[in-house]
């Protein structure tokens, strides 16, 4: 569901990551968030992990930040990403037709598993239906179209070191928790590096933020912020796991956030937890715009991103099936 359209674009470069001063120092509000989310982290009855990176100076605050988690949908973004290096590079475009095997179907999540074998999609459709509706069997046709190890490929050329699959999306199986891996640092690696479009390419970046942004499941790290703030993102779940990541559009300071749970006592748990840090880093990273004003620290540029030429592929709705064959 579409929070706000269009969504404004992140900038190309931080005011001071990277630098040594920006290693060495935290402004006194991020240290405060940083104390925060340990200590609800720390008293929270299960497995969790948290990053929150600021795009406006490059900090990060988080807890167990490079921890392996299980993935779940959320390994949907690494998937989407190396389509799109694909496309980049020629090998298939959008309209790209995949034909529906029974071996792609997954029931956990989706509609494309209740459709009838032969009936063909276009890569854009499946797109959005693996990030909007997490049809995980969209997902699976779309990681047999890239293929399994190319996508593993491409998140360690990233620089992504907890991320990888060793099958698809087989929700019916434990083995999903081992086999769908990432951390909230390789997540939030992830989205900024779209978010300051330097993902496969500024057209790319901007494309996969536009999917993300129709996230059709918002009671995680949406839920909790005001209407008018847009968020590109994407959740997962599992029976005892909740995750969401996701770049949030807070006006005068915009940042990128991951939590991860597992071994949850119940799910209403883990959501509160989530909504809890996300109103959290929400707050502390408004105030953070304020100090930088107060310390004559000028926000960055946000404008509006590319235009995309395949625009028609995101705003008039999903194509009816093709079957047969």
């Amino acid at each position: 569901m579409l929070r706000r359209g269009p969504i404004v674009a992140a900038c190309a470069l931080f005011i001071l990551a990277c630098t040594a001063s920006a290693r060495a120092y935290m402004p006194p509000v991020l240290a405060q968030l940083n104390a925060q989310v340990r200590r609800l982290s720390e008293s929270f009855p299960a497995p969790s992990a948290l990053d929150v990176m600021d795009l406006s100076t490059g900090y990060q605050v988080g807890f167990n930040a490079n921890a392996s988690m299980p993935a779940a949908s959320t390994i949907k973004v690494p998937v989407m990403v190396t389509v799109f290096e694909q496309l980049a590079r020629g090998r298939f475009d959008l309209d790209r037709r995949m034909t529906l095997l029974e071996s792609d179907k997954d029931w956990g999540s989706g509609d494309l598993c209740d459709q009838p074998d032969g009936t063909t999609y276009t890569v854009a459709t499946l797109l959005e239906k693996m990030i909007d509706i997490s049809d995980n069997t969209a997902a699976n046709m779309l990681i047999r179209l890239v293929g399994l190890q190319a996508i593993n490929r491409s998140m360690r050329a990233l620089g992504l070191h907890h991320t990888r699959l060793t099958d698809d999306v087989r929700t019916a199986s434990w083995a999903i928790r081992q086999q769908l891996r990432t951390s909230p640092a390789d997540l939030v690696r992830l989205l900024a590096l779209m978010a300051q479009h330097r993902l496969v390419d500024a057209w790319s970046s901007n494309e996969m933020i536009h999917i993300l942004e129709g996230d059709e499941y918002n009671t995680l790290l949406p839920e909790p912020l005001p209407d008018d703030v847009a968020i590109a993102h994407k959740t997962g779940s599992l029976f005892d796991t909740l995750d969401d990541a996701g770049i949030v559009y807070e006006p005068d300071a915009p940042y990128v956030i991951a939590v991860m749970t597992t071994g949850l006592p119940s799910l209403p748990a883990g959501r509160t937890f989530i909504r809890t840090l996300s109103l959290l880093a929400y707050r502390e990273e408004a105030r953070l715009a304020r100090w930088r004003t107060a310390n004559g620290i000028a926000p960055l540029d946000f404008g509006i991103g590319p235009t995309s030429p395949d625009v028609r592929y995101w705003s008039s709705g999903l194509e009816e099936p093709v079957t047969g064959g």
